[in-house]
């Protein structure tokens, strides 16, 4: 039995992101609070796409050495006796040389399979960080960084499990 993942990387602006928003025509001078920073929070996601079921990490950064960690949570969050074929674009670090002893080791058990270049409309999880951005930082004020991981964690330990959310964004089956 497999199961199908699609997986990708992504980051979230403390500045959160402004977007069309109604204002009463009496407010002559409307104050938009926007953080003055350019922090931000670096996550990699994967979405099942039979159960539409989430598993992200947070990382400060993405290289070789933190996909190589999310494959192994990937892998131990998959099913025990499936085999995980992982939809992925093909950033640099999916591709390292670093990651060929684990992927030969376990070629039995995970499959990558790489999107053509400058696709991303083809990988389904790009739907859930458009959907995340729009149900947790549009139009948002977060005064510290802490508050914005908050804000996101809450809605991914939401999606942790099998949803119909998710199951309708991006499922095939």
């Amino acid at each position: 039995m497999n199961e199908i993942w699609s997986l990708d990387e992504c980051h979230f602006q403390q500045h959160g992101s402004r977007c069309t928003m109604w204002i009463p025509p009496e407010e002559k001078d409307p104050i938009v609070f926007h953080a003055p920073t350019r922090k931000s929070i670096s996550l990699f996601g994967a979405v099942n796409l039979t159960t539409g079921k989430l598993i992200y990490m947070m990382k400060p950064v993405f290289n070789a050495v933190t996909f190589g960690e999310f494959l192994k949570l990937l892998s131990k969050r998959g099913g025990k006796k499936k085999r995980l074929i992982v939809v992925l674009d093909n950033a640099r670090y999916h591709h390292a040389v670093l990651l060929k002893p684990w992927l030969d080791k376990n070629r039995d058990r995970i499959i990558l399979l790489f999107l053509p270049p400058y696709s991303p409309q083809l990988n389904p999880i790009e739907r859930v960080w458009k959907l995340v951005r729009k149900n947790c930082t549009h139009n948002q004020f977060f005064p510290s960084l802490d508050s914005l991981v908050k804000n996101v964690k809450e809605q991914l330990n939401i999606w942790d499990r099998h949803n119909d959310i998710l199951h309708k964004l991006c499922c095939v089956i």
